[in-house]
């Protein structure tokens, strides 16, 4: 980790505080051997208890990616009847697609495809990407929660398993990716650059997270924090169980979401996401620190690839590649720069792990 974190605090020893905080705190609720096999007992007891007679014990989001299939394997192997679902923006790679299919045939799972109103779901995108924020992302951030909780309240289920985990996202700078569920800041960035109304898209604020929890009773679960988990070796037992294949880079089952991180971050705001995700794997062991900044030496993108794909990107947005690298030379904002309910959902935040403390089945 570098100054690419404006906020970004080293002490005497050079240990930033990023590292720190996941050392000290982060990492004890990734996976600790006995007491995270005893507390996954009682999740899996939990879980399956909720679940009799329903359809589903959990819906589980996936992408085709190698977290949420390995959460699949897991979840497999635990005997948890899982119902896969996918929220499909449009930016799927191949890979991604029979990715998906392999696992649902292989493991035994239902699927059920989540399909955005592409009109409304490209103007959205289009419009965050002209607001110039980092946050390029939040549309499908947001869509994928939404759609996860709509379809978990369609078949009465009240646990989403999720793929994120600790082991190889404990370290992300908070202005490198402000709240998702900030819808304020949503709805201005569309009102402000946008030329469509949000009719169908799957919106999901704090209020959205309230009413599921607190009404539907419906719990976000992440179970990657409960076994060992480390990347290699999950490619190893997908390629081989469950005929998955590599997309190509991290977050390239979406050509889109690869896209932003690999160039797009890079190139507008010198933010690489490699740097956080290293960093975090030197934490836990996963990869040397002389090994981490051989591989930073390299850029995170080929440039040829990235013609090709400012080519792609720009058709499917319906705009010139001129207009798309104009977008990409514009000065970098923040979230800051545009309305947000920052305090408040601090504040709603902070009370509620005050009051119901940090447990995975219970927090936000």
């Amino acid at each position: 980790m570098d100054t690419s974190d404006p906020e970004i605090i080293f002490d005497d020893l050079g240990h930033c505080n990023h590292c720190t905080q996941f050392l000290n705190n982060t990492s004890k609720r990734s996976y600790q051997g006995d007491k995270s096999e005893k507390q996954l007992r009682l999740i899996v007891e939990k879980i399956k208890k909720d679940g009799k007679g329903k359809e589903y014990d959990c819906v589980l989001g996936i992408s085709g990616g190698i977290d949420s299939c390995y959460t699949a394997y897991v979840l497999k192997n635990l005997g948890i009847r899982t119902l896969l679902v996918h929220m499909d923006n449009g930016w799927n790679a191949k890979e991604a697609v029979n990715n998906i299919k392999h696992v649902a045939n292989k493991l035994g799972f239902d699927y059920k495809s989540y399909v955005l109103d592409w009109e409304e779901f490209r103007d959205l995108q289009l419009a965050f990407l002209k607001a110039s924020v980092v946050e390029a992302e939040t549309p499908t951030d947001i869509a994928i929660l939404g759609a996860l909780h709509r379809t978990a309240a369609e078949f009465n289920v009240k646990y989403i398993i999720s793929g994120g985990n600790f082991a190889t996202e404990g370290i992300l700078p908070h202005l490198w990716h402000y709240n998702a569920k900030d819808t304020t800041f949503l709805n201005a960035i569309q009102k402000q650059f946008g030329t469509k109304k949000l009719r169908k898209f799957p919106s999901f604020g704090a209020l959205d997270e309230i009413y599921y929890k607190f009404f539907k009773g419906i719990k976000m679960v992440y179970l990657l924090n409960y076994v060992p988990f480390q990347k290699k070796e999950a490619m190893t037992i997908l390629e081989k169980e469950l005929s998955w294949t590599y997309y190509g880079g991290k977050h390239y089952e979406s050509m889109f979401t690869g896209f932003i991180q690999s160039y797009y971050l890079v190139k507008k705001f010198d933010l690489d996401y490699r740097k956080a995700t290293l960093s975090t794997q030197i934490c836990t062991g996963e990869v040397s620190r002389d090994e981490a900044l051989k591989q930073l030496q390299s850029p995170p993108y080929n440039m040829e690839k990235v013609v090709k794909e400012i080519e792609y990107i720009s058709k499917k947005l319906n705009i010139t590649t001129e207009e798309l690298n104009e977008i990409i030379n514009l000065q970098g904002k923040t979230y800051r720069d545009y309305p947000n309910n920052e305090k408040m959902l601090n504040l709603l935040y902070s009370t509620y792990k005050k009051w119901f403390g940090k447990n995975e089945l219970t927090s936000f």
